[in-house]
Formats: structure tokens, sequence, C-alpha cells
């Protein structure tokens, strides 16, 4: 899988069994000038290749556009599907696409969902709060993929959820399945910790995690219109 943060990872980002690797735009070392994790080496053949008869006029490649691009290209289901074995294995190695500025448009915009997923816009999922005779709600987090709802608890359950939603996985699970998973209601084992420090309640963060959901479906239906257009994009 791959993603984008604003913030620093820990090894452990996409579970405990996974390490992450982070490719920065910048890194530091001992002083507090940015280094440039993109070489002068590689944004002149990124330039060779895509500029090649080329006006002057028109806009040159720079190395946010490479980063851009190669966000754009790791969510290719095509080069994905290829070379499925080897990602496992290897670091990625980036193609060259015929058309350089669709590529690095679409890692840009992609970048901007996944990182910023908790400020765009909030799909129009339907709320259904129904009566119950329960004091306090039971927190269920269940997603029914096939008919687009979620379960929230006794009381609440959200419809209206896009097929293509589900479609935008986090490795073995979409990102609304992981928004469910971590809001869940989970006693810790240690029984001292049980009883002294297991605060969390599922009812304090509800509408929070409604919005959340909300932001999230976006993200996903945006991300999978990005991934239909990418493959039908020309690769030779």
């Amino acid at each position: 899988m791959v993603g984008a943060s604003k913030m620093l990872c820990d090894l452990h980002y996409v579970g405990a069994a996974a390490g992450t690797v982070c490719t920065p735009r910048q890194r530091y070392s001992d002083g507090p000038d940015a280094i440039d994790n993109i070489t002068d080496w590689g944004l002149k053949q990124f330039q060779a290749q895509f500029e090649k008869g080329e006006k002057k006029s028109k806009r040159r490649i720079t190395k946010d556009d490479i980063f851009h691009y190669v966000y754009g290209v790791l969510h290719d289901p095509v080069y994905r599907e290829t070379y499925a074995i080897n990602l496992k294995r290897e670091f990625p190695r980036i193609p060259f696409y015929p058309d350089f500025r669709a590529w690095a448009e679409w890692g840009k915009r992609l970048m901007e969902l996944h990182i910023g997923y908790e400020s765009v816009k909030p799909w129009a999922l339907k709320r259904h709060d129904q009566p119950s005779s329960d004091a306090d709600p039971i927190p269920k987090l269940k997603a029914d993929k096939d008919n687009g709802i979620i379960i929230l608890d006794s009381h609440t359950t959200l419809s209206g959820i896009p097929a293509a939603a589900w479609d935008y996985r986090l490795g073995n699970r979409s990102g609304l399945e992981w928004v469910l998973d971590q809001y869940k209601e989970k006693k810790p084992k240690d029984p001292t910790i049980a009883a002294k420090f297991n605060t969390y309640r599922f009812k304090d963060y509800k509408e929070k995690v409604i919005d959340l959901l909300s932001r999230v479906t976006r993200v996903s239906v945006e991300t999978m219109e990005i991934v239909s257009a990418m493959k039908a994009a020309k690769r030779e």
C-alpha cells in the first residue's frame, strides 16, 4: 500500500507486523537547512525525457512535479498488478509514462486528498436514528457493504455509502473499515489497566466518527475515480 502524510510516520504506521518505508520530499541532517531528496541528476532525467522538443515558454518540470508523478504512478492499478511480485521484494522502480503532466496532476490531487482527509467536503451520508430502550447505545461499528450501510450503535446507522467507497483499500481493508476498527471499544487484557485506565467510550466520539466517515467516503470515492481514469491512460 502507499499513503501520504504531513507528519513523521513510525515504523509500524500500517500495522504491528509491517515495516513502513518513508520517502520524504526533504530531509534534515545536523543543521536547520532542508536537504532535497530529489537529486539534480534525477530532475535532469525527467526533463530530458519529457521536455524534448518543447518550446521554452512551456512550464519546466520541477522536483515537486516529480514527487507528485511518483505518487500517481504508485497508485496505478496496471503498474501494481504487473509488478506485484517485485513490489513485495524490492523498492519500486518508476517508469516514464508518455503524459507526465497527467500523472503528476493525478498524484498531486491524490496527495491532497490523502493528507487533507479531515478537511475535504463531507459526503452526504444519510443518518438514521432509531428510538431504543437502551439507556446508552450499544456500540457496534459494523459495515454492511452489500447494502451500503454502517451500523454505528443500537441507535444509529448511516446509509448511502457508494460501492466505490469500499474499493479504496489500505492494505487488507478499506479506509472506512480502518476508521470503524480504530474507534471500537476494546477491553485491555491486563486487569489493572482495564480497571483503572480503560476510560474510552465510543459514545463520547460518535459525532466525530460520523463526520470522519463522511469525509473518508469522499476521499475514497474521488480516489477510485482517479484510479479508474488511470486504467485508460497510455503507457507506451
